[in-house]
């Protein structure tokens, strides 16, 4: 998927967090032992969900958000955007989407075929 922000909105995304994860749970960690905000920092290497660098993205804070298409979720204003590492912005995505397709009504059957 391409960058969700430009460089600048995603410096300045990235500097409000301090360059700190910003998830607080909602990947479905609680990061108690972290103060409840996940503790992956950028540039850092982490040995957690893989052993990799951590590279934060700058992407909706509120999760219903992340299920926006990339050209909506990439017209939101800073204040509207939190820094998030790969695992928890996936996990939060995931969390989102199931949420979402449970609060879907039940697809009627197709009258074509009722006997």
């Amino acid at each position: 998927m391409p960058p969700l922000a430009e460089a600048g909105l995603w410096r300045a995304v990235i500097a409000a967090a301090a360059g700190r994860c910003q998830c607080r749970g909602t990947c479905g960690t609680t990061h108690d032992k972290d103060g409840g905000r996940c503790p992956a920092v950028h540039g850092t290497y982490q040995t957690r969900h893989g052993r990799s660098w951590v590279r934060l993205l700058a992407a909706p804070a509120e999760p219903s958000a992340l299920l926006l298409p990339a050209h909506q979720a990439a017209a939101l204003p800073k204040r509207e955007l939190a820094a998030w590492c790969a695992h928890c912005h996936d996990a939060t995505h995931r969390t989102a989407a199931n949420v979402r397709q449970a609060a879907a009504p039940a697809a009627e059957p197709d009258a074509l075929f009722d006997l």
